[in-house]
């Protein structure tokens, strides 16, 4: 965002001077060309003044001879020609050796324009070899008497051009200098403060709860926005730690008292009669029952207060460990239990949120399925993190209650609490992943979870393992 704004004020200052400075740079270049003509036009006129002293009064020629000489001490070039197109005097000029022997292009371009001058008495200019050509006519301007014509250098003039130019370059790089380094300066002093609170708004999404913005950096816009935030993350703050206490007290509140009660049936129950114990072992089983279902909610309720803090979790490495705790339990029920992931799969997760995840799911799998049943776990990279699936060959489940799985109580068919689907949905798509359930080809469950790559990494590391 700073490289934006700093990009963008940059823009602007760049078109805000081409805007200025090439307009002003080409109206005092057209301003010095005409003062140029003006002042050339000035000096020949004079000498068209004294001119026509000779040819129309046949006074002394001394008077235009004189302003010749002055005009070549200043570097031009001028001459006076008759009524016939005849030169009468000249100055020395660049390819003239000496009156009379002028450089013969230049003497016929300057009899050209005399002539001109003399059919149409007006003033003409000309243009030849960086060189300004103005001709005047001398006398009366119905019927002149003579032309006086004056060639006069554009270095000057160009010299004075160039050197205006490169004060406005100057005066413009001047100014875009002053402007990157007010333009970096804003933007960093917007773009601080912006950063600070995406930095923090990372850390809370990680689970710290308690950070915090910096106040009183940037603009009034910015620093509402840090204390806006603030307020948020200490509410936040304050509701999951409420949740997680009031998760503490109902957990210690309701296992107490059920304990007791299944210690007191279990005493009653050893001093009854046949009849009377069958009912205090249906009660226990009820108790038992009544007890994982608050086992139950209270993994849900802490599942969603909590805040994942994801790092970099080797797939298959929990995969195998979980395999092997389960190992016995599938035994114990002739179910077979295979793990199936390629090495060095990693996702981003919280710490231990997978393990509850597979465990979750193959408890379920081994409570759907018969004897010689196989639960397989296969992991795989994708492009965008891990493919994990639990499939088993049980009974499966209908497209309805497929949809409804993963709500609490969803599927009043399963045989548990029916709450593991809804901590695994709670625990996935915190940390950022999918989790969805499909039918298994030939029969069954398959339990699809995509899981996050690590951000530093691209697609997960690991040879793809076949269905």
């Amino acid at each position: 965002m700073t490289r934006r704004i700093a990009l963008a004020f940059i823009a602007l200052i760049v078109m805000l001077l081409a805007l200025a400075v090439v307009p002003l740079g080409l109206s005092l270049s057209q301003r010095e060309g005409t003062s140029f003509r003006d002042a050339t036009e000035a000096v020949d006129r004079t000498i068209a003044a004294a001119a026509e002293e000779h040819l129309s009064d046949h006074r002394s020629p001394a008077s235009m001879r004189r302003l010749l000489e002055d005009a070549e001490r200043a570097g031009d070039c001028a001459a006076v020609f008759d009524a016939a197109g005849q030169i009468v005097a000249a100055t020395e000029c660049p390819g003239r050796t000496g009156e009379g022997d002028a450089d013969d292009e230049a003497v016929d371009s300057w009899g050209d324009l005399a002539r001109q001058v003399l059919v149409h008495p007006e003033t003409a200019t000309r243009e030849r070899d960086d060189r300004l050509v103005v001709a005047v006519p001398v006398g009366d301007t119905t019927d002149p008497v003579g032309v006086a014509v004056l060639s006069r250098s554009a270095d000057s003039m160009n010299d004075r051009i160039g050197a205006m130019w490169g004060r406005l370059a100057l005066i413009g790089v001047g100014v875009l200098v002053a402007g990157v380094l007010v333009s970096v300066a804003l933007a960093r002093w917007v773009g601080r403060p912006l950063r600070a609170v995406d930095a923090a708004a990372l850390r809370l999404g990680e689970g710290v709860l308690d950070v915090r913005v910096p106040g009183g950096h940037g603009p009034q816009e910015v620093r509402r926005l840090a204390s806006t935030f603030n307020t948020m993350a200490a509410r936040m703050e304050a509701l999951i730690h409420g949740h997680r206490a009031v998760v503490a007290d109902v957990s210690h509140q309701l296992r107490t008292p059920l304990t007791a009660l299944r210690l007191r049936l279990d005493l009653l129950a050893a001093d009854a009669d046949d009849v009377t114990a069958a009912e205090f072992a249906g009660a226990q089983e009820e108790i038992a029952r009544l007890s994982r279902l608050v086992d139950g909610l209270l993994a849900v309720a802490r599942a969603e207060t909590a805040v994942p803090r994801p790092v970099p979790v080797r797939v298959d490495e929990v995969v195998d460990e979980r395999v092997t705790a389960w190992e016995p339990v599938g035994r114990e029920r002739r179910v077979s239990l295979v793990g199936r992931c390629g090495t060095g799969l990693t996702a981003y997760l919280g710490a231990g949120d997978l393990e509850q995840v597979i465990d979750n799911l193959v408890a379920n799998a081994l409570d759907a399925v018969g004897e010689g049943a196989v639960v397989r776990i296969e992991g795989r990279a994708t492009r965008d993190g891990v493919l994990l699936r639990v499939v088993d060959d049980g009974p499966g489940m209908t497209a309805a209650a497929r949809e409804a799985a993963f709500r609490r109580f969803g599927n009043p068919e399963a045989s548990g609490s029916g709450l593991g689907l809804a901590i695994v949905h709670r625990l996935v798509t915190a940390n950022g992943g999918t989790v969805r359930l499909e039918d298994t080809v030939g029969g069954g469950l398959t339990a699809v979870l995509e899981l996050p790559a690590p951000p530093s990494q691209g697609p997960s590391r690991g040879p793809r393992a076949g269905s």
